[in-house]
């Protein structure tokens, strides 16, 4: 059987591809399986900064696959959600074409999501009887309120990119042939940063948004407590780089 991950690493990214464009990119249990590896290999990897995941083919995923369901199999989308959220390393959701419902939970979990023109996102769990088992009641009114939560949830209306971004479920929306360059030139932007702090803010956000704010101030702030708060020893060098192109 082929891959059904498939795993390239370039310039400091590791693009995880859904491979089931026969079939849409529903997901299964030998997906999550094949998924949840391919995380670990690039959190293992010194190499890789940042982690991609997307499509082959027509969808980013239309969810979890309908036969499966039918024949009343296993699921654990869930893993596949919380080892985004807590992986170490930024992920980012290249959404090109279908996102919906099982997949739409998962990118939910990913810290950046850039959406090509053409993408459509939805949610169809109460249309056919189901309720949503891998974090989306909880995640979705997080991110863009309650109400308009409800709204997408209770209706199982698709949306454009355009009107996920306006909502905040996108951070930007791209032309089809440019999801790749443009994906690319964030994961850059990140790169060029210190990993060891990208990695720090990361968790300082996920954890911070199950908490109050006052609480997420504390857990911040306990990261300086009697530490002097300094620049990585590589993040010295750019800073004294600075001050000299500042002073030539």
């Amino acid at each position: 059987m082929q891959s059904r991950i498939l795993l390239v690493k370039k310039e400091r990214t590791a693009w995880l591809t859904f491979n089931r464009p026969e079939a849409l990119n529903a997901l299964d249990e030998d997906m999550v399986k094949e998924f949840l590896c391919a995380l670990k290999n690039a959190e293992e990897d010194d190499s890789v900064d940042v982690v991609i995941i997307t499509g082959k083919g027509k969808a980013f995923s239309a969810g979890r696959d309908i036969r499966r369901v039918l024949e009343g199999t296993e699921w654990s989308g869930e893993h596949m959600c919380r080892a985004l959220e807590q992986h170490p390393k930024p992920v980012i959701a290249a959404v090109n074409g279908y996102c919906f419902t099982g997949s739409l939970e998962l990118i939910m979990s990913a810290d950046l999501v850039i959406a090509a023109e053409n993408a459509m996102l939805g949610d169809t769990h109460a249309l056919f009887g189901l309720v949503p088992g891998s974090g989306q009641t909880q995640r979705l009114p997080r991110q863009i309120g309650a109400r308009k939560a409800k709204e997408l949830m209770f209706t199982c209306e698709n949306i454009s990119a355009r009107e996920a971004e306006r909502l905040g479920m996108v951070n930007r929306v791209v032309p089809p042939d440019r999801m790749e360059e443009e994906v690319m030139e964030t994961a850059r932007r990140i790169s060029r940063c210190e990993q060891p702090a990208i990695r720090e803010i990361k968790r300082l956000v996920n954890e911070g948004m199950r908490m109050s704010l006052a609480e997420g101030l504390e857990l911040e702030a306990k990261l300086h407590e009697g530490i002097p708060i300094h620049p990585s020893a590589e993040g010295r060098k750019k800073m004294e780089a600075l001050l000299k192109k500042r002073q030539d």
